[in-house]
């Protein structure tokens, strides 16, 4: 994990292999941004001119690197894009907080090998300083646990990539300041956790199993003083948990569900995080199409969101209480699996009509949404890679939000933007309830074609307790990459809707939660 610090010291004299500054797009071509001031001066006023030569416009995600002026410690001057030139006319305009999360991480990407850099972003207070340090996190994230032992040769071993970025000092950041200090502290929770989540949808699903998922959470609970339960086979079939275990029943690797549970002393307000655990997901019975299948281990993304969420939240001491419900399983087709037809009962004692087995999100959804319930907590919110269809919708990087309160939907939805996790207000049409209508159980699994997305949301609420708020993120699109990296975003598991949690959190423990 790449380091983090703070230093007031002037670019030129800082011992480092890189300086990072920024470059906005302005009017009449790139502008050096604010931080930058003493680079700039040691090109004798001239380094947007430099830059522009050499092609930059200052547009986002853009990086240009340049030999640093003579006198400087660092041998090379990093220039990464900002984007747009806030407006001058507006006193109060400055860079948001995406804008230098996504440079700091492009640069912090670019930097892989390099020991340690200084960047001379803007910083106006500590947001900035918590944006520019979290994108440093997330953009220097790598996974390379399994690049060993695949050398040309009897007994050759590959040589893992360039080691991330060792060290980042943020210039501009007093180290004693106890705002400043708050905001590096943020930074590391947030981003570290949120690189945990990454791990943990990286991992190959013969490694990652419910049993195992679960012992990781046994192990983070003990390190930071989290209480955690969990109910294996028997307890899930002891206590009637029908969905889990149906949707379970065709794997060797047999289904978990996971509590665990951050208290604050001092809390008022509750919130529950219900998360999606499919460690792999063939589709079960109804098997998924060739070129369908393998990113399917990215299947529990929701369930490592809730994870780190809660860990997170522990970490940085928010004042309310915070529980997540990790509904783990594997989808397998096998003899023992459910099939087409079958009818589950539900923990909350609903009957399902399972008419398509690859619709099994859903399934465990619904019985970890009725156990939150049962605690009655102020508020609950699920995560999930439940539906393509979303992604027809929203496409690959913005996840839906789906609640039975529209105030606290759209608390979801700013929550989101605010952390820079692109989202989208959906809609719960009630005449779809008609598709989930079945004629030997009290609902099925599936409805109509059109509308997927939505009709699963529906689907969920059956599963939340009377009065309770609660609100759903589907989160299929964003929550793997199968592109190209870009700014803080790697290939690979994103950790989505991490910031969107733990910002929730923040907003239960002041009381701001709509």
């Amino acid at each position: 994990m790449t380091a983090l610090t703070l230093s007031t010291a002037a670019a030129p004299g800082l011992r480092a292999d890189a300086i990072v500054i920024g470059v906005a797009k302005g009017a009449k071509g790139p502008v050096v941004a604010p931080g930058a001031e003493a680079v700039d001066k040691a090109y004798d006023g001239s380094l947007a001119g430099v830059l522009e030569t050499l092609g930059a416009s200052g547009a986002e995600g853009e990086l240009t690197k340049l030999p640093a002026p003579a006198g400087f410690k660092a041998p090379l001057v990093v220039a990464v894009g900002l984007g747009a030139e806030p407006d001058a006319k507006d006193a109060e305009a400055g860079f948001d907080a995406e804008a230098l999360r996504k440079a700091a991480g492009t640069a912090a990407r670019a930097l892989t090998g390099v020991k340690k850099a200084a960047l001379a972003l803007p910083v106006d207070g500590p947001g900035a300083l918590e944006a520019i340090g979290e994108g440093v996190l997330l953009g220097a994230y790598s996974f390379d646990s399994y690049k060993e032992g695949n050398g040309k040769g009897k007994g050759a071993r590959a040589k893992k990539g360039k080691a991330p970025l060792g060290e980042a000092v943020l210039l501009g950041g007093k180290p004693r300041d106890a705002a400043h200090k708050g905001a590096l502290a943020r930074a590391l929770a947030v981003g570290e956790e949120l690189n945990r989540a990454r791990d943990l949808v990286n991992l190959p699903p013969n490694d990652l199993t419910p049993e195992s998922f679960a012992g990781i959470v046994q192990a983070a609970a003990k390190e930071h003083g989290l209480k955690v339960q969990v109910l294996d086979e028997k307890a899930l079939t002891k206590g009637g948990y029908g969905g889990i275990l149906g949707v379970g029943g065709g794997s060797a690797a047999a289904p978990r569900l996971v509590k665990i549970a951050y208290t604050h002393p001092k809390a008022e307000r509750s919130l529950a995080f219900v998360g999606k655990g499919i460690t792999y997901d063939s589709g079960g019975i109804s098997l998924k199409p060739a070129g369908h299948n393998e990113t399917m281990k990215c299947d529990m993304a929701g369930a490592a969101a809730v994870f780190a969420a809660v860990v997170a939240a522990a970490r940085l001491g928010l004042q309310a209480n915070v529980t997540g419900w990790l509904a783990l399983a594997e989808n397998m087709p096998s003899g023992s699996a459910v099939r087409p037809g079958d009818v589950l009962r539900m923990y909350s004692g609903k009957t399902v009509e399972v008419l398509n087995t690859d619709a099994e999100g859903r399934l465990v959804l619904g019985d970890a949404l009725w156990a939150a319930s049962l605690e009655e907590p102020d508020a609950i919110v699920d995560v999930a890679t439940l539906t393509g269809a979303m992604m027809v919708a929203l496409g690959s990087r913005t996840m839906g939000v789906i609640a039975n309160d529209d105030a606290f939907r759209t608390s979801v939805y700013e929550a989101a933007e605010e952390m820079g996790e692109p989202a989208w207000p959906m809609p719960m049409p009630e005449h779809l309830t008609k598709g989930l209508e079945s004629q030997v159980a009290d609902m099925t699994n599936v409805g109509e074609r059109w509308g997927g997305g939505l009709l699963a949301g529906l689907f969920l609420r059956e599963f939340v307790g009377d009065g309770i708020t609660w609100a759903h993120l589907d989160i299929a699109g964003p929550a793997f990459n199968e592109g190209a990296p870009f700014g803080y975003t790697p290939k690979g598991g994103t950790g989505t809707a991490v910031r969107t949690l733990v910002r929730l959190v923040e907003l239960t423990a002041s009381g701001e939660l709509g």
